[in-house]
């Protein structure tokens, strides 16, 4: 009986360590996009987790929601200085969230700041 037990647990174990990983390091897909950045925010209860929403269109209608892992200091520090102006970020989508990573599937890895489109600027003629 005990060694049932023990080939039990550690089946459940490793089972739930291939899951985890998979969940973490997995990736759905990756990609670019740019709006204006409407928010960023430090945002939870028991876990603090970086959220952000860039509009996509001049309505807001689009609106995108990401998140940004903590440990990716740079990437929030951008995402505070560029609040309000129109950016292009990179990021990876996983397959899904854990609860301690953020509320959604979109992870921000870099940030750059971009002229508009809608508006003329002396970059943008």
């Amino acid at each position: 009986m005990k060694k049932f037990l023990s080939i039990l647990v550690s089946v459940i174990v490793i089972v739930a360590v291939i899951y985890f990983s998979f969940i973490y390091f997995a990736t759905f897909s990756e990609g670019v996009r740019s709006g204006e950045l409407i928010k960023i925010s430090k945002k939870g209860i028991l876990f603090k987790t970086w959220e952000g929403e860039i509009s996509q269109g001049i309505s807001g209608a689009q609106i995108f929601s990401f998140s940004v892992e903590k440990n990716n200091k740079q990437v929030i520090e951008d995402l505070k200085n560029y609040q309000g102006h129109y950016v292009k970020v990179d990021y990876v989508e996983r397959y899904k969230t854990l609860f301690w990573l953020g509320d959604t599937k979109y992870f921000i890895t870099k940030v750059t700041q971009e002229d508009s489109p809608h508006f003329r600027t002396k970059n943008n003629k």
